[in-house]
């Protein structure tokens, strides 16, 4: 097997992936906030840390890929008061809402799926922990992280004394000893979550719950923490600062992975700019292999944009993958092959896998039976050809009604009435189905 080797943001360099345990590989990813349907650019960290699950588990015997849900956050509750559902209502059918949308492209689910009001002990745990070693304080219901008390704060993001504080001079709370400190735990009025505490009734701030449950799932040390470039500061970074110093001489997380962002015209897709399409927007414009294809064809730590002209094109590089292994069949028995592997223990390079396919493709379209094998292992590796070429071009839906029509148009053409069989083309075509014409008679497939 290659070498995996993987940026580690931490050290701002490409190193060797060497796990705690050769036989057990740990993974935490920042999963999602549970208030509304996920949007395009929330999918990509699943995708990416999808095929690195994949690859780990071709590579070691043992692989836990934990990632959580936050089903208490002052977003949920803001959501709960403009709608007037109960949080437990949005929570659960958002949380189910994820699943089926990440499902349906192609992520499969992770080992473990902490969620946050799950684990309000070991929230608490963890800030006794802080305050007993002085890196935390209690004020006025609160308690707040000491940042000057770590050392090492600002090694991951890199930013300085002024970058921390940036823009907290202006409004800092009373109750701060300084203005870069933050929030582990603070008050809850009656009409809030809330949970009995050492300070009064309150509720986590949202950085303690990561390093709650990823301690819980996976322990003081593991190897892989993921998530996307905007969580490096303040929320990656704070994770750091709180479970080194709540866990002395541990590690934390030992390889710090981070996806670029999805943009639009530009920018970055968010809800904050409302310039986003959520996954079922795009569901409708495609099915969920090529959605994964348009996240996978860029480098995993560049943005990407999206456009459906881009779509289109995903879609279109599967049509090819696809008719290949309908032209050819495979041979009985297939690796995944070097090229694709080497590519993915390259840092992830999905980019260069995906060519690796291509030609794999090209082979396949040729007759080459083993390159139909090593096309679909590879394939399957990455999460695509996850159907076969009858569902892919046709769907599952009934189609007796499209075989009628095709009947009629071979008809229409007998009788040599090209003007009626050119109507029922083009009738079909306005429907999504395009026929193809060919020595063994008319096919179809959807357009």
């Amino acid at each position: 097997m290659p070498e995996l080797r993987l940026h580690n943001s931490l050290t701002r360099r490409r190193e060797v992936f060497v796990p705690i345990d050769p036989g057990h590989v740990r993974m935490y990813v920042c999963g999602p906030t549970v208030y509304d349907l996920a949007h395009v650019g929330n999918a990509r960290p699943v995708v990416v840390y999808d095929v690195l699950a994949r690859l780990l588990r071709r590579l070691y015997p043992r692989v836990t890929y934990a990632r959580n849900i936050t089903d208490v956050d002052d977003k949920i509750n803001a959501r709960a008061t403009a709608s007037g559902e109960p949080i437990a209502a949005i929570t659960a059918r958002t949380t189910a809402d994820y699943h089926a949308d990440m499902g349906a492209l192609g992520a499969l689910p992770p080992d473990v799926e902490p969620r946050a009001t799950g684990h309000i002990s070991d929230m608490i745990d963890i800030a006794q922990r802080l305050i007993a070693s002085g890196h935390a304080y209690a004020a006025d219901g609160h308690v707040l992280f000491a940042v000057p008390s770590f050392n090492d704060y600002g090694k991951l993001s890199g930013r300085n004394r002024d970058d921390q504080i940036a823009g907290a001079r202006i409004d800092v709370a009373p109750y701060k000893r300084d203005a870069a400190d933050f929030v582990l735990w603070k008050p809850s009025p009656a009409e809030l979550p809330g949970w009995d505490s050492p300070w009064g009734r309150g509720r986590p701030g949202w950085h303690i719950e990561c390093s709650a449950m990823s301690h819980r799932v996976l322990g003081e040390s593991f190897d892989i923490h993921g998530g996307g470039a905007d969580l490096i500061f303040p929320h990656h970074e704070n994770e750091i600062a709180q479970s080194l110093c709540a866990f002395p001489g541990s590690q934390f997380a030992r390889y710090w992975l981070h996806n670029g962002m999805l943009n639009i015209n530009g920018e970055k897709m968010s809800k904050s700019l409302g310039n986003f399409f959520t996954v079922r927007q795009v569901l409708a414009m495609a099915p969920g292999e090529a959605i994964r294809m348009m996240l996978l064809r860029g480098h995993y730590r560049a943005p990407i944009d999206f456009s459906e002209n881009g779509l289109a094109d995903c879609r279109k590089e599967l049509d090819r993958f696809y008719r290949a292994v309908e032209r050819t069949p495979a041979a009985p028995s297939a690796e995944v092959p070097a090229s694709v592997m080497d590519a993915l223990c390259d840092d992830l390079n999905t980019p260069l896998a995906i060519s690796a396919l291509h030609a794999l493709a090209d082979a396949a379209m040729a007759g080459d039976a083993q390159a139909s094998a090593d096309l679909q292992a590879g394939a399957q590796l990455m999460g695509f050809l996850q159907s076969t070429p009858a569902v892919w071009f046709q769907g599952n839906d009934d189609s007796s009604w499209i075989d009628t029509a095709i009947a009629d148009r071979i008809a229409a053409r007998k009788a040599r009435d090209f003007a009626r069989a050119d109507a029922i083309r083009a009738e079909l075509l306005a429907k999504g189905i395009l026929l193809e014409d060919g020595a063994g008679g008319t096919t179809w497939r959807k357009a």
